[in-house]
């Protein structure tokens, strides 16, 4: 069945290609921030959810659509995509001081043939050792925090050696965890009794 990413994400769709998935890509015209909820470890789930309702009428053909959102959860509080340097910088000194990110990856399959969806969140935990300040504000200036929910990223060259654990998968970090994909994708083809 044809497979259609609903993301516009470079990092959800390296980890598919790098995982020999062949698919299409459709962006959900959605507005994130108008999403709300207090229950951070649900948000993903919600947003991923609105980008399917977005996209499933658009799509004329029998597919799969993948539909997808990650934030950041450290210390309690939410970090999604820095929204500019400052808060770049103190996302990254709180994993520098210990506090982990926690990534809340959220996955929705709809199977337009059937009508059938299904949905699912991973975790994963990224501990840091100290990054000194240099070394964050190195990251800001190249790295580009602004596009990663956290302001992170696991492959970045500046951040790798301070990098301490990761408790989880890489792909959950990179906002693709495909042992839940491929769970879903699998509860999703089968039609309705």
């Amino acid at each position: 069945m044809k497979i259609i990413l609903g993301s516009s994400s470079k990092y959800r769709k390296a980890v598919l290609e790098s995982n020999g998935y062949e698919f299409e890509i459709m962006s959900p015209d959605i507005d994130e921030k108008a999403i709300r909820t207090h229950d951070y470890y649900q948000l993903p789930l919600l947003i991923a959810r609105a980008k399917a309702d977005a996209l499933i009428p658009k799509v004329s053909e029998d597919a799969l659509v993948i539909t997808s959102d990650q934030v950041v959860v450290c210390n309690n509080d939410l970090h999604e995509k820095p929204k500019d340097q400052e808060e770049a910088k103190v996302f990254l000194e709180k994993y520098s001081n210990g506090h982990p990110a926690e990534t809340v990856s959220a996955l929705v399959v709809t199977n337009t043939k059937n009508g059938k969806r299904v949905e699912g969140i991973d975790i994963a935990k990224v501990y840091y050792n100290p990054i000194p300040a240099m070394t964050v504000e190195e990251f800001i200036k190249n790295g580009d925090p602004f596009s990663k929910a956290g302001g992170f990223a696991i492959q970045s060259a500046i951040l790798q050696p301070y990098q301490n654990r990761i408790e989880g998968t890489e792909d959950c970090v990179m906002g693709m965890p495909l042992e839940l994909l491929e769970k879903l994708i699998k509860e999703v083809q089968y039609d309705f009794c």
